[in-house]
């Protein structure tokens, strides 16, 4: 089985896996370092419909989805807008 490294995740398209609209672009992965649990994505090149989500937003006012929210990752990261909260 091959892994998904954090590299080979950005710049892939995230899309809703209940409607199938896009929400922006991968820019880069939030991670714990000591244990290397996932937080979040930071989305890039959002589109009106992940605007209209109110997402969180780090400090840089970046738009952040939930890595708990991930359903799947191969040509595009799959979420679903059930679980962001």
């Amino acid at each position: 089985m091959l892994k998904n490294r954090g590299r080979d995740v950005v710049g892939k398209i995230i899309v809703s896996e209940e409607t199938g609209r896009k929400f922006g672009v991968v820019g880069d992965i939030n991670f714990v370092a000591e244990s290397g649990e996932l937080l979040n994505i930071v989305l890039v090149e959002p589109t009106k419909h992940s605007t209209d989500l109110s997402l969180e937003r780090d400090e840089t006012n970046r738009m952040l989805i939930p890595f708990s929210s991930v359903k799947s990752v191969g040509d595009f990261v799959i979420v679903s807008e059930k679980e962001i909260v």
